[in-house]
């Protein structure tokens, strides 16, 4: 195979009538599907794997808070708004940094969504932090989770409290007082599920070169010392066009995000391409493919287990998952909030959002982002 994928011959995509109970779960790299009839898997064997497999974690400090234990709800109720963030962890002493940050805005019918990214540069006030010994400060948006993840008298860093610091951080932000869920999801474990899956098919929208990566998926070499930043060799290449990825390549692919690789709007372009990443794995995490192959979904299940951290504030990842029921891939928006630089060059400061992405926050807390996208339809990602 190609380093640019398979290419995917274009025809009218057969409507799935797998009925998809949980297509959050899907969101967050996780498959929690029962087939029509029962036919190889039934419901109580799915339930029983997939939560063992997903570690839950206090992610929002409620527990410290002396918040009392929240009882089980067995009913959901809209509008939800949900934080993911994706990381990239390498050793474990090094603080996480937040490399994706995503809100899912779920509609008070619970079966439409809106999906949008923060970008990692934005420059924002991360407050201060008591539980870190952090006093607070003025700088880029993906730290908020390393400052917040130090633990006096700890050789280890905490994800789980670096995401409290963050999404303090995202509220401050957007004016989204209190999020209903909360999941941290390791990249590498992405890579994991898309290769149980048996690859992802997505679009690609523009031609692409890897920074990090050769054709044959090892990594490209640092430049010798004197030479300057980045890496030589070859570098694998993502055409445009509809392709069938294997996971190294995805995960590849939507890291990229220099103009010189061909991500023409840098970040922003890269933002695009995580959410585009996720829709095509819940499309792919759906299909019949996956969820008539009782040994594909195992493995799917037990890699997405694997890779996600959750916190459902008093609720489990299943209770969701049921909420969510009627959420389809194709209902969920992906929308692009514009925004620019502050400051150029060696004064480079970081990125700000352009004045309509307050309107759309506003839009949100109003409850009336529906008609606001409507009217501002240059706000959607469009996904082929």
């Amino acid at each position: 195979m190609s380093s640019g994928g398979r290419p995917i011959r274009e025809g009218r995509r057969k409507k799935s009538t797998v009925p998809t109970w949980a297509r959050l779960c899907t969101i967050f790299g996780a498959v929690l599907v029962v087939l029509s009839g029962g036919v190889l898997v039934g419901l109580e064997a799915v339930l029983a794997r997939f939560e063992g497999a997903v570690a839950e974690e206090d992610l929002f400090g409620d527990q410290a808070a002396g918040a009392p234990a929240a009882e089980k709800k067995s009913d959901i109720k809209g509008p939800l708004n949900l934080l993911l963030v994706g990381i990239d962890p390498r050793q474990p002493e090094t603080p996480p940094l937040a490399d994706s940050i995503m809100v899912l805005h779920v509609n008070e019918t619970l079966d439409s969504a809106y999906l949008f990214s923060l970008p990692r540069d934005l420059l924002v006030d991360i407050p201060r932090f008591e539980k870190a010994d952090f006093s607070g400060d003025r700088t880029k948006l993906n730290a908020a989770m390393s400052y917040g993840s130090k633990v006096p008298g700890e050789k280890l860093p905490s994800a789980a409290q670096g995401f409290e610091l963050l999404s303090l951080t995202v509220s401050k932000v957007t004016g989204i007082k209190r999020f209903d869920a909360g999941a941290i999801i390791n990249f590498g474990g992405f890579l994991k599920i898309v290769d149980a899956m048996g690859g992802v098919t997505m679009y690609i929208d523009q031609n692409v070169k890897s920074e990090h990566r050769r054709p044959d998926g090892t990594h490209r070499t640092h430049k010798a010392p004197g030479q300057g930043e980045g890496y030589v060799g070859p570098q694998a290449q993502y055409k445009k066009g509809t392709r069938h990825l294997e996971g190294w390549q995805a995960l590849d692919y939507v890291r990229q995000r220099y103009p010189k690789n061909g991500v023409t709007d840098g970040d922003y372009g890269r933002q695009r391409h995580q959410q585009q990443f996720v829709r095509a794995m819940a499309d792919q995490a759906l299909s019949k493919d996956v969820v008539t192959n009782p040994i594909k979904l195992d493995k799917v299940i037990r890699a997405a287990g694997k890779s996600l951290i959750f916190s459902g504030r008093g609720n489990k990842l299943i209770d969701f998952g049921f909420a969510l029921r009627n959420l389809r891939s194709d209902s969920i928006q992906m929308i692009k909030l514009p925004g620019g630089g502050v400051g150029t060059g060696s004064n480079y400061q970081g990125e700000k959002f352009q004045p309509i992405a307050d309107e759309f926050f506003d839009a949100i807390k109003a409850g009336t982002v529906d008609s606001f996208v409507i009217n501002n339809p240059e706000l959607l990602n469009k996904a082929k």
